[in-house]
Formats: C-alpha cells, structure tokens, sequence
C-alpha cells in the first residue's frame, strides 16, 4: 500500500443532498418543504410562537428576584485558611488580604473583597485584612491571638462619583 492508494471505504462520505435541482432528482420543485407559508421559506424563526397565543414560556409565573446592588464577595472558611497554614503555602508573619488568599487559591472571584466565616478550627495568630468577618469568624480568630481589621472597598462607580463631586465643590470655592 502506497500514500497514493488511501481511500475511505465505500460509503464512508456521502455528499449532502442537491434540493431543489429538477423533477429528476426526487426532490425538486418544493425541495421536500411541502407547499407555501412561512415554513416553506428560508428564514423561519417562530420557535415558541403559538398562533399569538400567549407562549407557554410567557404564561409561567416567574420566581425570585436578583438584586444588582448586591455585594460580591469571595467567602472563606477558617477551616480552609487553617490548612493552607499546615500546608505552609501562606505567610502567617505578613498581614492577610484579598492578595494574598487569592494567590494561595482559596478566594475565587469577589468583586467586592473577602469575606471571612467561622466554619473550620484556626489555631494559628494571624492578622486579617478583610472587607467582611461573620460573629464567629472574629470571636475564632480573636481567641486564637489574632485580628481582624474590617476595610470599607469602594466601587469604582462610587469613586467616579466622589471625584466628580469634590471637582465640582473645587470650581464653585476657587475665587472668581
């Protein structure tokens, strides 16, 4: 056998069928569309439309709500912080931030900074540099020697705005 002499086996590829080519083809005229309306054409997009009907899709009850001005924040356990320190792949003598538990992997998203919650032991004194702590998450670490300092972050909207502001509170107490 030569590079030259392979072939797919007969039948392996079929060509796509030619519609609309001829009586003789078998599917001429129509091209195997049936006859007028808008399912006929090219086009059609009524998928869920029920004759003006109101769709099925429409008529459900919808549930729940999603709140835009919700917080996002990257929640860790005490428990999950407590085995990175066993692990030694996070730096107990340096304050504890955002930067840090994302770069030892157990902060995934949060927009709006970490939040820390008090499932899990934590026997080691560290200190906290965190937008949110849960009661018992502060009371752990706390007990533990520990402590936590609560930032307020600022969106980037609020900070636009804030600039915006003090600007305009500039022009107007420069002297004319």
């Amino acid at each position: 056998m030569k590079l030259n002499e392979i072939r797919d086996n007969k039948g392996a590829r079929k060509s796509r069928v030619r519609v609309g080519r001829g009586i003789g083809s078998g599917v001429g005229k129509t091209a195997g569309r049936g006859q007028k309306g808008q399912k006929s054409r090219s086009g059609v997009s009524v998928f869920g439309f029920e004759g003006g009907q109101m769709p099925l899709h429409m008529r459900i009850p919808k549930r729940g709500f999603n709140n835009i001005f919700a917080k996002d924040y990257a929640e860790v356990n005490l428990g999950a912080i407590q085995k990175l320190v066993d692990a030694k792949s996070l730096d107990t003598k340096n304050v504890i931030d955002h930067a840090a538990l994302k770069a030892a992997g157990v902060a995934r998203g949060g927009k709006n900074g970490v939040r820390l919650l008090g499932k899990g032991e934590l026997t080691a004194k560290l200190s906290f540099k965190v937008a949110g702590v849960s009661k018992g998450a502060r009371e752990a670490i706390e007990k533990a020697g520990g402590s936590v300092e609560v930032i307020e972050l600022v969106s980037a909207a609020d900070k636009a705005k804030a600039k915006k502001n003090s600007v305009k509170k500039r022009k107007d107490a420069a002297p004319a």
